[in-house]
């Protein structure tokens, strides 16, 4: 029987398939509370985390006995993967059990910042009437969404987005303009920079690595076309923030939807204050009900194998 240690919320059914083999400590706070991480971290063959707790330096020492580290997601930059490697830990991720969470996190918020009507119910409840100020929106059918990044989430929010009438175009740098991918995606390749120049709506899905990070900054999106919508819930530090609320409150962005910074959470002086058309959320895009059924049994599973 193995000890495993899961560090961050996990769905408990997921949980009782795990503890119905091996010794489980399921603890969603316990990413807050170094010390006993570090302990509890000491005497596990497996590690099973989200986003927050960081497999890295004193952490990464104190696993001597680790075997696997499950993430309950996709993205890996909050996990040394080089270093686990070299201690021969198997580092999982749970690719596209939750790529329909974010998909619809992307068309969702789009449609709302394209249509910008949908903040009124304080007016309309007050019996105020802005009708002819709201009267502006824009449909999403006939738009074009521009894909930064065509990995399984990419590809899953591209169908979405032609399934309501937007012409995709997509660049991934990891992917050929000739990949099958995008024929059988019925998507358009181009490089960055003619999306950033066409697309009606960018959305973002690569990770954040040194190529990737401040990938728009300033410059970037002055190029994108004057009223576009920037949807960024791949990873902080992928959007130069400090660049967005000025391009909101100049007109250049039409919107913008982040759920994901450079600080998680944001401080007290951060830039957002008062910008217009501007959606915030707490890293929650690839997080649903449904998905964290989906990426908790996923791990479950593999975590089982690896520690068989």
């Amino acid at each position: 029987m193995a000890r495993i240690v899961v560090a961050e919320f996990m769905d408990e059914r997921a949980v009782a398939k795990l503890a119905a083999v091996h010794d489980v400590l399921h603890d969603a706070a316990l990413v807050d509370d170094a010390p006993r991480l570090l302990r509890e971290a000491a005497g596990a063959e497996a590690l099973i985390v989200r986003n927050r707790t960081q497999v890295r330096g004193p952490l990464l020492e104190a696993m001597t006995r680790c075997k696997v580290v499950g993430r309950l997601g996709v993205g890996l930059d909050n996990i040394d993967v080089d270093a686990c490697a070299a201690r021969g830990i198997t580092v999982i991720p749970a690719t596209g059990a939750n790529a329909l969470s974010v998909a619809e996190y992307v068309i969702a918020t789009a449609m709302l910042l394209l249509r910008g009507a949908y903040a009124s119910t304080a007016d309309v409840a007050a019996g105020r009437w802005p009708r002819a100020a709201l009267s502006g929106g824009r449909e999403i059918a006939g738009k074009t969404m521009g894909l930064v990044g065509f990995g399984s989430i990419g590809q899953r929010t591209a169908a979405l987005a032609k399934a309501v009438g937007m012409r995709v175009v997509a660049f991934d740098p990891a992917l050929p303009a000739g990949h099958a991918a995008y024929e059988d995606a019925g998507v358009e390749p181009m490089s960055l920079d003619q999306l950033v120049a066409t697309a009606d709506v960018v959305s973002l899905h690569v990770p954040l690595v040194d190529a990737t990070r401040g990938l728009f900054d300033a410059r970037r999106i002055a190029a994108m076309k004057r009223g576009a919508v920037l949807i960024n819930s791949a990873r902080g530090g992928i959007v130069d923030e400090a660049a967005v609320a000025p391009a909101l409150k100049s007109g250049q962005l039409g919107g913008a939807a982040l759920d994901v910074f450079a600080v998680e959470p944001l401080t007290a002086d951060h830039p957002f204050a008062d910008c217009p058309n501007l959606l915030l959320t707490p890293h929650i895009a690839g997080v649903s009900v449904e998905s964290n059924k989906r990426v908790s049994s996923v791990i479950a599973e593999k975590v089982l194998e690896a520690l068989h």
